[in-house]
């Protein structure tokens, strides 16, 4: 079986530049990383957020904005809230010992704090508090990319100052100031009350079912069918590798087929090893980080939505 890169060359070379007009995504071009879709995943969230399925990279975020902000210091800590607050990024990923736990669009660690509650959702973490833990905030009408994380589980919370928080399982999320790169979970444990967050709520590292009062629906994935997938070439939805976009209704050949490694869409879905919706197929019920687990790495040629 060729390499990805060599199949990649090789659907550019036979068949062009392949259009997605007819889909409402943009058209997939030669380089690193193909566009997106910019279609959401279906329903805005309150205040009138917007949920997209993916990673910011994938859907071309304009550089320097939302977690890619930084201020004087270099860090996330010094920068313009304006900017920073125009979009969010929640991915499932791994930091340290801890996995699952989401980060955010720079990577970083996120965390919950035991003296939060959330039913009701509620910040308890102020003033000096939040200059430590600084609360994950987004503007109204801003965007959540979600990769790895369940949109039934994502919401916000009014804080006292009338900032909008992100909330994942009810709980109130937010950064360590000292943690300053990928992989940093320097938080981890803190005080006995911080924890970094897992895709449903719970504390990462911790066992489920340890009577911490985790907010939990009986599920970490949709239910409902999706109507648009981004497709990456390597597994956990890295930015590493290029992706690209597909969206339904019905069946749809993919640009660059038996590249997927790892998929993230808003429900579920059915996966096709061949050309039209025919072959070997899979239904799939929301994001899959590694195809390879179950069987389907570098086999997707078309998908059904619907």
């Amino acid at each position: 079986m060729l390499s990805k890169r060599a199949k990649y060359v090789a659907v550019l070379v036979v068949a062009g530049a392949v259009s997605l007009t007819a889909c409402g995504l943009p058209t997939v071009a030669a380089g690193p990383v193909p566009a997106a879709p910019s279609a959401p995943v279906p329903g805005t969230g309150s205040a009138g957020l917007s949920f997209l399925a993916g990673t910011a990279k994938a859907h071309n975020a304009p550089a320097r904005t939302g977690d890619w902000a930084t201020g004087s210091d270099g860090t996330a800590n010094t920068a313009d809230q304006d900017v920073a607050r125009k979009w969010v990024q929640l991915k499932a990923s791994r930091a340290g010992a801890l996995d699952p736990v989401v980060v955010n669009g720079a990577g970083l660690t996120l965390y919950r704090f035991d003296k939060d509650t959330a039913k009701p959702s509620k910040s308890n973490c102020n003033g000096d508090c939040a200059k430590t833990w600084p609360p994950l905030t987004v503007v109204a009408g801003g965007k959540i990319f979600l990769a790895g994380v369940p949109k039934s589980q994502v919401g916000t919370v009014k804080r006292d100052d009338g900032s909008l928080q992100v909330t994942i399982g009810g709980w109130p999320v937010y950064r360590f100031a000292k943690d300053t790169k990928p992989g940093d979970a320097k938080g981890q444990g803190v005080g006995g009350t911080w924890f970094g967050i897992t895709p449903n709520g719970q504390k990462a590292g911790a066992e489920t079912g340890d009577g911490s009062g985790d907010a939990q629906d009986g599920s970490t994935q949709p239910t409902e069918s999706a109507d648009n997938a981004v497709l990456f070439d390597d597994p956990n939805f890295s930015d590493d590798g290029a992706s690209q976009g597909v969206a339904g209704p019905g069946c749809k050949n993919v640009a660059r087929p038996d590249v997927t490694s790892s998929i993230s869409a808003s429900g579920a879905l059915k996966l096709w090893s061949g050309p039209n919706c025919t072959g070997k197929s899979l239904v799939v019920n929301g994001d899959v980080a590694d195809l390879g687990e179950v069987g389907f790495d570098n086999a997707v040629e078309s998908v059904f939505f619907g």
